[in-house]
């Protein structure tokens, strides 16, 4: 009973610390800048969703930490990559998410290319 015991205490104490990691992980928009060339998951509101669909790729844009051209970081969604949301990216405009990724650096912002729709998730941030 005792190993029981003690072997429920132990994961509620890892669920616990690895909870606690992942809201230490998240990463505003104004900070995406200083982890480039890192994992991480930047969250944020989308101040703009652009389709960008006259541009090499037909990317979509979602603008965060500042109004475009202002913003400190953005997701890309390659335009061949937008048929595998099942709902329309400028839709995710004035809405909080999370982008997961790779930070790579674009002129003097941050940017998460976005392939799938694992990479996109809707913040539940209070």
């Amino acid at each position: 009973m005792k190993s029981l015991f003690a072997f429920a205490s132990a994961t509620l104490l890892a669920a616990t610390a690895l909870t606690a990691s992942a809201q230490s992980a998240m990463i505003p928009p104004e900070m995406a800048p200083r982890q480039v060339g890192k994992e991480g998951m930047v969250c944020g509101k989308v101040e703009k969703a652009r389709f960008a669909e006259g541009s090499e790729g037909s990317p979509t844009f979602l603008y965060m930490g500042g109004a475009f051209p202002r913003h400190t970081f953005s997701a890309r969604i390659a335009g061949a990559n937008r048929g595998k949301f099942s709902f329309p990216l400028e839709s995710l405009e004035g809405k909080t998410v999370c982008v997961i990724g790779k930070i790579e650096r674009d002129a003097s912002r941050a940017e998460i290319e976005v392939s799938s729709p694992a990479g996109l998730k809707l913040a539940d941030i209070k």
